[in-house]
């Protein structure tokens, strides 16, 4: 599903932000990453989603080799994927359904399956009494949820949550968490960035470890393997 073959990302004048990465993300796995600020966490999802390219190696996702990809089959290649971010990024002027639906609408989906599919999403995240409202009067967590639903509505091999839970609150971010976890069990892989140790004790999915732009460490927590 996912795999870097011996990766390496230079920015011009830095030291390497990802050195001889190597890993591979199975289809319907469940993967933290986590790392400290500056570790190489962001490269690696950018990398993932195409918005980089690595100066040497390759990048395998859904098996298309980035690198390779035409600048036309790039947004085809994105929607494959489902991204939450930090900060949420809902568009503050349409309602829930709209924010949901917009992703839809681009790709000339019918206004019946649309309808369909955006409320059996917003039943799964839990806010199919919220479709109506704005985003200024939803918490941080129902914003973050909406944030998923939006990743979810095109039915994405690949969810990819860049520290989905750094705006929200513990309880919050619990939940946000299971969501995930909810989704992962229907078959969806997800890799997720978090700083929040807890989360990964918590829910105990192989966490990649990356420092100074290097894996570190890959496994379980309590049963870690390390690389190097």
């Amino acid at each position: 599903m996912i795999e870097f073959v011996d990766v390496f990302k230079n920015y011009e004048g830095d030291t390497p932000a990802l050195e001889s990465v190597s890993l591979k993300v199975d289809k319907g796995e469940f993967v933290f990453v986590v790392g400290q600020s500056g570790a190489g966490k962001s490269t690696l999802i950018k990398l993932i989603m195409r918005e980089l390219l690595p100066t040497s190696g390759s990048v395998i996702v859904g098996g298309k080799n980035t690198a390779k990809l035409k600048n036309s089959e790039i947004p085809y290649f994105r929607r494959t994927l489902g991204i939450v971010f930090q900060d949420f990024r809902l568009i503050p002027t349409m309602t829930v359904y709209e924010n949901v639906a917009f992703a839809l609408h681009v790709t000339g989906v019918s206004t019946r399956q649309i309808k369909k599919r955006v409320y059996y999403i917003l039943d799964l995240v839990g806010l199919i009494d919220k479709a109506k409202r704005y985003p200024e009067h939803l918490s941080g967590g129902e914003q973050q949820r909406v944030a998923l639903a939006r990743a979810l509505v095109n039915n994405p091999q690949i969810i990819i949550a860049d520290e989905p839970t750094g705006n929200i609150d513990p309880e919050m971010s619990l939940e946000i968490v299971e969501l995930l976890n909810e989704i992962n069990m229907l078959g969806t892989t997800v890799v997720m960035v978090t700083h929040q140790h807890d989360l990964v004790t918590r829910f105990n999915h192989r966490t990649i470890v990356i420092e100074r732009g290097a894996v570190v460490a890959d496994g379980r927590i309590g049963g870690r393997r390390a690389h190097r």
